[in-house]
């Protein structure tokens, strides 16, 4: 008899283990909310790591095929004054990608829509009864799987209500699309990545030609709130050394408010389990969330979905190791990847006795 197996998320995770589940054979009841069209999503290099798992899933073409570019150049001014250019194309796995994400996230829905009709709601009561799992969405209709995927993103929307949510830091994205008003102007096709006293910040010039910028920060360094105030954000600019000056040179304009988002390392502990004897496995961003110096949130979210399954039909034929192994493979991610980040930040010494580096050198237990 088939398994069915409900997956909860429409970003990147979501469709992508709806793409491995339909290949693997079971019948998957995809829980897709329809993104809200007034929210950009931050985040628009794919690293090298995920061209041979898009690869296996079938997906190649999702990055090839879209208004993405090569990124070969990272420009990172990072424990020195100097710019270092950091050149990708020397990554056995190929060049990482600059995507125009909005496109890279539809043609993944679209992809994943090809093999599953999608219901466009959200979930609103997850229970189970009878050793299956009864969905109800917000339209009022129940769905029940044998096995349930939380893709829901940071919300985790079904993980949280199972296992513990930790957080290792307070960080949050200061975030906006600038647009070039001097076309005379051809800007650097880079990523650039600088450090500054309170945090630091990301910026990359996108396939459409914006350029996406981002500060990270804690929230109580932040100051007067730039998302409300666009002499708040402009000052920001000016405080650095080589984002202001890439924003200045190439005629961007600074001319509306940034967004605020989270952007710390979150993780479910454990990321998967049983309910009354039902699996349930998180993954993507609701199973760990990375800080976005790492560059792997979305290959890690791919790596996830296509993992799942591979978990699953373990998990449904009775092998009490499957989801335990999964457990551990996330919670050794999450300690390797935080003793990464004590590194990398602690690479950064002119800024070490500052509290934003301070609080990353030597975190909390």
């Amino acid at each position: 008899m088939t398994k069915t197996v409900a997956v909860v998320g429409s970003g990147i995770a979501g469709p992508a283990a709806v793409v491995a589940l339909a290949r693997a054979g079971f019948e998957v009841r995809w829980i897709a909310p329809r993104p809200d069209p007034d929210h950009d999503p931050v985040g628009e290099t794919l690293a090298p790591a995920a061209n041979p798992i898009l690869d296996r899933l079938g997906l190649s073409g999702v990055a090839a095929g879209g208004p993405h570019r090569p990124s070969h150049t990272t420009l990172s001014s990072w424990g020195r004054e100097q710019l270092i250019d950091r050149n990708a194309i020397l990554h056995l796995e190929g060049p990482g990608m600059v995507l125009d994400r909005r496109r890279f996230e539809a043609d993944l829905r679209k992809a994943a829509a090809e093999a599953v009709d999608p219901h466009a709601t959200r979930l609103a009561v997850a229970a189970v009864a009878d050793g299956r799992w009864a969905l109800t969405l917000e339209t009022g209709e129940t769905l029940h799987a044998d096995a349930v995927v939380d893709a829901s993103g940071r919300t985790a929307a079904i993980g949280r209500n199972l296992a513990e949510y930790r957080r290792a830091d307070q960080l949050i994205a200061v975030h906006a699309f600038l647009n070039q008003i001097d076309e005379t102007v051809e800007p650097t096709k880079a990523v650039l990545i600088e450090a500054v006293k309170t945090g630091w910040w990301y910026a990359a010039l996108l396939p459409d030609g914006t350029l996406s910028v981002a500060y990270f920060t804690d929230p109580d360094l932040l100051g007067e709130t730039p998302s409300r105030n666009v002499d708040a954000w402009s000052r920001l600019i000016d405080g650095t050394r080589y984002i202001g000056r890439w924003i200045g040179d190439a005629g961007f304009a600074v001319d509306v408010p940034p967004r605020l988002a989270s952007a710390g390392t979150t993780w479910l502990s454990p990321p998967a389990g049983r309910v009354e004897g039902a699996p349930w496995i998180a993954i993507g961003d609701a199973a760990a969330a990375f800080d976005p110096l790492s560059s792997h949130g979305m290959t890690t979210a791919l790596w996830a979905g296509e993992r799942a399954a591979g978990i699953l039909p373990a998990a449904l034929t009775g092998d009490g190791d499957a989801l335990p192994s999964y457990t551990r493979a996330v919670l050794d991610g999450v300690r390797r990847f935080l003793d990464q980040r004590t590194q990398m930040y602690a690479s950064e010494r002119r800024f070490a006795d500052a509290p934003f580096w301070r609080r990353r050198i030597a975190p909390p237990e």
